[in-house]
């Protein structure tokens, strides 16, 4: 597509800011709670995630698009963003095991894309004012249409969405014959984290958001998990239920990202909206049990309470945040029961956290042991 042709495009903030660009050349108008990633590479694995689901997603990095896409390095079915805002989008791409270009992707799943926007100026903007619901639309003349699309939008603070990316129906993942058996419930997972899980002899039975304790259980398994995923935490009343009576009883249990906050919530700890969240995949971690750094990839709105966790008689900080003393990751101390904030399987160290993942096997097979 020739650069000329491009038609005029449009970021408008709620507050009723607006930032000017080109569309790529798919015309349209979407809507969602604006959020910037600063990974240099890895996009199609990012708008893959459910944890995007109904976000617009700002790339720092100025060229998206260069490296094409590869039908391996997704994370769900199809694209979870709501829409793209970028610098310079790449038309032709270079790689050696590239299934195709980024542009005719998008054009497949309907992503209203933009580029050309000053996403400096964008970004330093939501730093400074914190992250808002916006519309991007080609439709340029009509913004006073849009500003009441745009204010119909739901806030995502109290906004349930683990629904719309769930599993409708339980399924298998790994080799039946493994040693261990684990039930993880997804909210949002992403295919990463079941191939760590597997490639450690774990069989996965993956069960709805909205899955019972008793449902989990049929399967049998030796341990628990609760995955990643999108908007806030406090409304997933059945994933906090189903936390509570797997900490109850005292079996392995691991959390990433949304599912990490669920335990949190399940110990009555509470979670908040946070002024721009952590989206990246150079943030740099401690692990406080031993003195390590870690560089982690993470992708979240909402964090725990870092004084209630610090003040709860059966929970430890085991993880902080080195950027803004966020609480990165807990544990419990009288229950097989632990969690992070970050996302191991995404290896941006490259392999700085993947011990998280043995640490939950190792777990696993000590339980085993006792019983």
């Amino acid at each position: 597509m020739k650069y000329q042709e491009r038609k005029k495009a449009l970021v408008l903030l709620a507050d009723g800011t607006i930032f000017y660009g080109k569309s790529i050349g798919i015309e349209g108008t979407s809507t969602g709670e604006i959020c910037f990633n600063t990974g240099m590479t890895g996009y199609q694995e990012v708008f893959t995630d459910p944890s995007y689901f109904g976000q617009l997603m700002v790339t720092t990095n100025a060229h998206i698009g260069n490296y094409g896409i590869n039908n391996e390095e997704v994370e769900s079915e199809g694209i979870k963003i709501s829409g793209l805002i970028c610098r310079n989008f790449s038309f032709t791409h270079s790689r050696v095991d590239s299934d195709g270009n980024l542009f005719d992707w998008f054009e497949k799943h309907n992503l209203v894309a933009i580029s050309d926007v000053d996403t400096r100026a964008l970004v330093s903007y939501i730093r400074d004012n914190g992250a808002m619901n916006a519309i991007i639309s080609t439709e340029v003349e009509k913004i006073d249409e849009l500003k009441k699309q745009l204010a119909e939008i739901p806030n995502m603070e109290g906004l349930e969405l683990a629904s719309k990316v769930s599993t409708k129906e339980p399924y298998y993942v790994g080799d039946e014959n493994a040693p261990i058996k684990i039930s993880a419930l997804d909210i949002g997972i992403k295919k990463n984290i079941l191939r760590n899980l597997a490639k450690r002899g774990a069989y996965i039975k993956v069960y709805p958001y909205n899955s019972s304790f008793e449902q989990m259980s049929d399967f049998n398994p030796d341990g628990y998990f609760i995955s990643n995923g999108p908007g806030d935490p406090e409304p997933l009343v059945d994933a906090q239920n189903t936390a509570k009576q797997i900490i109850e009883k005292d079996l392995p249990l691991f959390g990433i990202c949304l599912g990490h906050q669920v335990i949190a919530l399940a110990n009555g700890i509470s979670t908040y909206k946070m002024h721009n969240g952590h989206r990246g995949i150079n943030h740099p971690v401690k692990n406080l049990l031993t003195g390590k750094g870690e560089i982690t990839s993470q992708n979240h709105g909402f964090a725990i309470n870092r004084e209630e966790t610090e003040a709860h008689p059966d929970v430890e900080i085991t993880h902080v945040h080195l950027n803004d003393h966020t609480v990165a990751g807990i544990q419990m101390k009288s229950k097989n029961v632990f969690s992070v904030q970050y996302h191991p399987e995404a290896s941006p160290g490259p392999h700085d956290a993947e011990y998280l993942f043995d640490q939950f096997i190792e777990n696993i097979k000590k339980a085993k042991v006792e019983a």
